[in-house]
């Protein structure tokens, strides 16, 4: 049941190995562009290979977090993220933290966040961004769970707090990373994974090629963002999460490597950060 009209478009997936799986560190299956067929996505995601999938529970209101943690109770191998996107820091109020704290002590939780800064659109003010941010570090901290961090022209003020709030002790991944290889190593040297997607496709993206080449292989994580940031062939149509193939053959294209080294090595390295195992449900 694999084709879609984005994937028959795009020509096919990459083919894993046998017995060789995928995982789409970040992905909002919740979102509205899933109504329709979300279920389906899910088969063709799981038919594909991409066989975990990390949902992110802060693609809008706090409900949003309600709902992630429900596709993740409902499905074996997805599993949710809760948080408040910097896009609405406004709204991360001592009700709402308390309320993303009692869900994120769910099992099925593996991450606080996406959290972070956004200074390209700048829905929130900064300031009320830079302290949501510090907040949820200390929860994550607080409850030993790592972080997965959005950033957007903010990489000064979020490398200051991250030192401040002991965000090497947290841990965590700085989701669609868009930087160059200098970037990157500020982050890795915090002790963050580095994590692409569809972006490392198009064609204008030279330095986040550079930037690919450079993160080490037990740092590097691969996603879809999906619905959005197709990869080539895609590109322009809704995201999902068996086009996760598609960033991962262009990372491998990019190092020098097979699908399946990339597949094996960016599977490893999620697990091992959101304490993933084969037992976990």
């Amino acid at each position: 049941m694999l084709p879609r009209a984005s994937i028959e478009a795009g020509g096919g997936l990459p083919s894993l190995g046998p017995g060789q799986t995928l995982i789409d560190s970040h992905c909002h299956l919740d979102m509205d562009e899933f109504a329709d067929d979300r279920a389906e996505t899910i088969a063709r995601a799981r038919q594909s290979g991409v066989a975990t999938m990390v949902t992110i529970g802060a693609s809008g209101p706090l409900e949003a977090n309600e709902r992630a943690l429900a596709l993740a109770r409902a499905h074996p191998r997805i599993y949710a993220t809760v948080g408040v996107h910097p896009h609405e820091a406004s709204l991360a109020t001592d009700a709402v933290l308390a309320t993303i704290e009692a869900l994120a002590r769910d099992p099925k939780v593996v991450a606080i966040g996406e959290t972070g800064l956004d200074y390209h659109y700048d829905h929130s003010p900064r300031p009320q961004q830079r302290a949501a941010f510090a907040r949820f570090l200390r929860l994550a901290h607080a409850l030993e769970l790592p972080a997965v961090i959005h950033l957007r022209e903010a990489d000064a003020d979020a490398v200051e707090i991250l030192r401040s709030e002991r965000g090497r002790e947290v841990g965590g991944v700085i989701h669609c990373f868009s930087g160059d290889a200098a970037s990157a190593r500020v982050f890795l040297d915090l002790g963050f994974h580095i994590s692409f997607s569809g972006i490392v496709t198009f064609k204008n993206a030279a330095l986040l090629r550079e930037a690919a080449r450079f993160v080490p292989a037990d740092r590097l994580m691969v996603e879809t963002d999906a619905p959005f940031l197709a990869p080539v062939p895609c590109r322009g149509r809704r995201n999902e999460p068996a086009l996760a193939l598609h960033t991962a053959a262009a990372l491998a294209d990019i190092r020098g490597e097979d699908l399946e080294t990339v597949a094996e090595h960016t599977r490893r390295n999620t697990e091992r950060l959101f304490r993933l195992s084969d037992s976990s449900p």
